[in-house]
């Protein structure tokens, strides 16, 4: 069984937030001088990297090729996250509510996926295994954030 034209898309852009994703945790971390919120950071930074692992490994088994790299938004994205940053001397509520912002978006992708109603059931399972783990770095953040204020 091949994935359809849709579903190759809309995987290979989920790969590509999730290398986003990981990058933007690393950055995250590198700007923090907490060190919970920086352990944090360099969690999700390594799960994302397994997230990403996971879903190339599902791309090929259904005979497709998988994406590399990051998107151009998502390097846009960070640049302007260390420019904020470095302005306003590690300022980690801004860099929290931006990954706030991040995590929201990247649950909402794994919804769209999670509509195609033709998503073979390994795939599927495998969606709905990473939205839980990114709900759950969602409600940690805003824990931090909560904390922070």
């Amino acid at each position: 069984m091949k994935y359809t034209e849709k579903i190759t898309k809309q995987l290979n852009n989920l790969l590509e937030k999730n290398y986003d994703a990981e990058k933007g945790y690393e950055t995250a971390a590198d700007n923090v001088d907490s060190i919970d919120l920086k352990n944090y950071f360099k969690d999700r930074a390594k799960e994302r990297y397994d997230f990403g692992h996971e879903l190339k490994n599902e791309i090929k088994l259904y005979g497709e090729t998988p994406e590399k790299g990051t998107s151009f938004t998502a390097d846009a994205h960070r640049v302007w996250m260390n420019f904020r940053t470095a302005l306003s001397s590690n300022d980690e509520d801004a860099i929290l509510k931006e990954t706030i912002r991040g995590e929201e978006s990247f649950v909402e992708e794994y919804n769209e996926i999670l509509e195609i109603s033709s998503l073979p059931e390994s795939t599927r399972r495998l969606i709905l295994k990473q939205r839980s783990i990114a709900i759950s770095a969602l409600e940690d953040v805003k824990k931090f954030e909560s904390v922070e204020a």
